[in-house]
């Protein structure tokens, strides 16, 4: 008999994908209570209305939403998020650039530490890397390209670790992966 598990194969991959969406859930009523603070109108705060954008593409429930900006402009109490920026380098000096949102910068930048150097890299001291990725993180002012598979394999590891960090929000790299 082989449809007697089927729900036990349904819940394994909805405990895969509840769990992602908890993750940017999480991610996003961070962003949105930061972003409240300048206003809880979108219609007059441009970066509230880019995030309010950003969890409806993610298909957050609309009451996560009043509720993250509630707790952002103060109505709602709760926690003091802070945004931050950790420059590190990889193994082989490879420049990373994370944009974190905390709510205690003393636990997280041990923890972005403790994560760097697990794989071989090493946290920089402030503008040791923004140099590389100003004006606009998405693009760096150069990039390297790694051909070691072996190397590229530590860079992806680090860069999910980091990524799956419930603080940071963005990574941004100056390396390019080869093609898998």
């Amino acid at each position: 008999m082989s449809g007697h598990s089927k729900w036990a194969n349904i819940k394994r991959k909805k405990e895969v994908t509840d769990a992602k969406k908890s993750k940017a859930f999480s991610k996003i009523s961070k962003l949105l209570s930061v972003a409240a603070r300048d206003g809880a109108d979108p219609d007059s705060n441009p970066k509230l209305r880019m995030v309010v954008e950003k969890a409806k593409e993610a298909r957050m429930p609309k009451e996560n939403i009043e509720r993250a900006i509630a707790k952002g402009s103060g109505q709602g109490g709760g926690i003091n998020f802070v945004e931050t920026v950790y420059e590190g380098f990889g193994p082989n000096g490879e420049a990373f650039y994370v944009r974190a949102l905390t709510d205690n910068i003393n636990r997280t930048v041990s923890e972005v530490r403790a994560i760097f150097s697990r794989h071989g890299g090493s946290l920089g001291g402030q503008g040791s890397t923004a140099y590389i990725f100003s004006p606009d993180p998405d693009n760096p002012s150069y990039t390297v390209a790694i051909n070691d598979l072996e190397l590229a394999k530590k860079l992806e590891s680090l860069l999910e670790d980091l990524d799956d960090h419930d603080d940071v929000q963005d990574v941004y790299v100056n390396f390019e992966l080869p093609e898998q």
